[in-house]
């Protein structure tokens, strides 16, 4: 395969998860969601569309560097990435689609671990993988903290 190939299927796969995560999203944030308590660091609902295109595109770029890496690590940084892109899509749906903060923390903090686990495998193949993983883990990390309050409020 080519590496420009591998570049747009790096980048496809987590803005199609996203895409996909979206459609639970888009289903009950203007219903369920609107009714719900929230703290009042909860930014508005338009904010997070931008932001996570963003880290989706990076994360994106994460992966091309992990695929088209020699490093011996990385078939498990691979599928350390999977398992974090995994629950990654699956958050919305439990969040959302089931209107369940309290699966969307049971789905939130093992992504949380996950990214850490990820930044953690990265640094030795790709120093800018790792790092390039960082604001994707601070975001994860006030999306926690705004799940949990959404869960301790409601």
């Amino acid at each position: 395969m080519k590496k420009w190939q591998i570049f747009i299927i790096s980048l496809s796969i987590p803005l199609l998860a996203g895409f996909v995560g979206s459609l639970s999203t888009a289903s009950s944030v203007n219903s369920w969601y609107a009714t719900l308590e929230k703290p009042s660091f909860n930014p508005p609902s338009w904010l997070f569309a931008p932001v996570w295109t963003v880290l989706y595109l990076m994360i994106g770029v994460v992966l091309y560097i992990l695929w088209t890496s020699d490093h011996p690590s990385k078939r498990l940084a691979i599928k350390a990435f999977a398992i974090q892109m995994i629950l990654n899509f699956f958050w919305s749906p439990a969040f959302f689609g089931l209107e369940s903060p309290l699966l969307g923390l049971l789905v939130i903090l093992p992504l949380w671990v996950f990214i850490l686990i990820c930044i953690r495998l990265f640094k030795p193949i790709s120093a800018t993988a790792s790092y390039m993983m960082v604001p994707y883990f601070l975001w994860v990390t006030f999306a926690s903290l705004l799940n949990i309050s959404i869960w301790y409020l409601n």
